[in-house]
């Protein structure tokens, strides 16, 4: 029996070895992975798991910060708090990472990516986030039960509203005047709204050197879909896709400079639920890892 442990044990650091080994020979980069909103790290360790599996040697982070109902809190405390711990990984890592920011973490990543300018990320995939905002009350239902889409502005463009992070990203589009009004988070990182750190946003987000869209018409919770591909509501309740945007027309950001440079790739799935962009091995074979080389 203590052969056999021995053995065990050995065999053990034998395959740590071998894939520290492999990650260095090979050269995967880093992954820094960021969590929805409602879960926490425990959701994404699956698809860290399946990054190590493909990619040995790999290392991945996956924040552990704003789990659960945490995660409702404003969307800028969030944003320097988990960039924070995000700066000090890549600081081990000087030679560059990939950001992987699912749902809500994906535009937290997008605007961590602004607010810190220093970064050294290589690509970001932007995994079915509201990059546009969100425009639909399915999933608010768990912790505001009675609340309706149409009169939801009513919560989310006020003092008290704005201390969540939903409504930090609620983007009514019958509403606007009160959304550029009331809003202290998304109209400021698309630069609708001019800041001091305006000139930051556009250097820290055209640093990276791939962005990656995905995104589904089955998704049922990102409200448009579209959303996950820079798209919303007009006021007629029509969807203006990302290059008709002002802020892609402006380059407001940085992406019609990305779009230039042929540094977008927007991926478009079908048959696919808001819970199965994470999970779903073949979309995490086909369509993420492909990407983290």
């Amino acid at each position: 029996m203590k052969a056999d442990i021995q053995w065990s044990n050995r065999f053990t650091l034998i395959t740590l070895l071998c894939s520290v080994y492999f990650g260095l020979i090979l050269g995967y980069k880093p992954v820094i992975i960021v969590h929805g909103v409602m879960t926490g790290n425990e959701t994404m360790l699956p698809m860290a798991q399946r990054i190590q599996e493909l990619h040995p040697g790999t290392k991945v982070f996956v924040t552990d910060r704003f789990g659960g109902w945490s995660s409702l809190r404003p969307m800028w405390h969030q944003v320097m708090e988990i960039g924070s711990d995000i700066l000090q990984f890549m600081a081990f890592h000087p030679s560059g990472v990939h950001l992987i920011g699912y749902s809500q973490g994906g535009l937290l990543s997008r605007a961590i990516l602004e607010y810190y300018p220093d970064h050294n990320v290589n690509t970001f995939i932007s995994l079915s986030a509201p990059q546009c905002g969100q425009y639909g009350t399915k999933f608010l239902h768990i912790f505001f039960p009675t609340l309706a889409c149409e009169t939801a502005y009513e919560l989310f463009y006020s003092s008290i509203g704005q201390h969540t992070s939903v409504g930090n990203y609620w983007n009514d589009p019958y509403h606007q005047k009160l959304f550029f009004e009331y809003s202290a988070f998304l109209p400021y990182v698309n630069n609708l709204v001019l800041s001091e750190n305006s000139k930051l946003f556009k250097k820290g987000f055209t640093k990276i050197k791939k962005l990656v869209l995905i995104g589904g018409p089955d998704d049922s919770v990102i409200t448009p879909w579209q959303s996950s591909q820079f798209g919303c509501f007009d006021s007629n309740g029509s969807v203006i896709e990302m290059r008709d945007q002002l802020f892609y027309k402006n380059d407001s950001f940085g992406l019609l400079t990305m779009d230039s440079q042929k540094k977008i790739d927007i991926v478009t799935l079908s048959g696919l639920d808001h819970s199965d962009w994470h999970t779903n091995m073949s979309v995490l074979d086909n369509y993420i890892i492909p990407y983290l080389d």
